[in-house]
């Protein structure tokens, strides 16, 4: 469905998306990363709880937004991977519950 028109990445990172190990461009966005890989669900709808994805890919609207290195609310088109980076669907909605020992 997305296909990157890069041609020969100079420097390549590794991120875990989900659980799965990707190896992309380094420098290139959360949300770029993720449609390559062919994970579009950026985040679930907080009362609804339907998949969310980018809607305007470039940081107006709010919807792509995940969880990098265990912090919540990232937006996955602004943010720029390095490697290491464990990128998470944000799973918060009006069920889940923030942790007691994070207060």
């Amino acid at each position: 469905m997305f296909m990157s028109l890069r041609r020969t990445p100079e420097n390549t990172v590794t991120v875990t998306v989900n659980g799965q190990q990707i190896t992309a461009p380094e420098g290139q966005t959360v949300w770029a990363t993720m449609a390559l890989a062919g994970q579009i669900t950026t985040r679930k709808s907080a009362l609804s709880a339907e998949d969310r994805s980018a809607y305007c890919a470039m940081g107006v609207c709010f919807e792509c937004l995940v969880q990098v290195d265990g912090l919540p609310n990232q937006q996955a088109c602004l943010r720029r991977i390095s490697d290491g980076m464990i990128i998470e669907t944000q799973q918060i909605t009006e069920t889940t519950e923030a942790p007691l020992d994070d207060f």
